[in-house]
């Protein structure tokens, strides 16, 4: 009865100092570790961006902490940088500001006849009116993620972001939004 409390006991004891003695920066020999390659610059080089973002829903609270959890501090070359929201469900990179926010509302230019843009299994709706950004919407997300980018940028930056959209949000069948009813 003792050895058999005794041997587990001691192979932990073995495992840890075997662990504790190679130390952080040491291979196997003994050697320090040469590690190369670039950090990401740390957000916060560029003010704060203020965002509107709309009333947290039930199904954003649930969904969107996974697709914020994913996204990167730099993307298609832009560096991330703070955001001043009412929500954490909002990001953005770079200067002028590329803005996400996730669990918007559908968009309003969104019917059954517009057309959309597929990207890496994301299907997008494209607010082009603004002739200073396009605002992109997904339309067959559980919730709408919402990617503002000024007209300066390309769609790299979507284009980017669509697969990481794509694994962290479920699918659901793309359904514009029902017109009002007519008197």
């Amino acid at each position: 009865m003792v050895t058999a409390v005794v041997v587990p006991v001691v192979v932990v004891l073995l495992v840890l100092v075997n662990v504790l003695a190679r130390g952080d920066d040491a291979d196997r020999d003994g050697a320090v570790v040469d590690v190369q390659g670039t950090t990401p610059a740390p957000r916060g080089d560029l003010p704060p961006v203020v965002v509107d973002t709309p009333e947290v829903t039930p199904e954003a609270d649930l969904a969107c902490p996974v697709l914020m959890g994913q996204l990167p501090l730099e993307l298609a070359g832009e560096t991330s940088r703070q955001v001043d929201s009412d929500t954490p469900f909002a990001y953005a990179w770079g200067d002028p500001p590329v803005v996400l926010v996730c669990g918007v509302d559908p968009p309003a230019g969104y019917a059954a006849d517009t057309g959309t843009l597929a990207i890496s299994g994301v299907e997008w709706f494209v607010d082009d009116t603004d002739p200073d950004a396009y605002v992109w919407t997904t339309v067959d997300r559980l919730v709408p993620v919402q990617v503002r980018v000024p007209a300066e940028y390309d769609s790299a930056l979507v284009t980017a972001l669509s697969p990481i959209i794509s694994t962290a949000l479920p699918y659901t069948e793309p359904a514009p939004p029902s017109a009002a009813p007519t008197d």
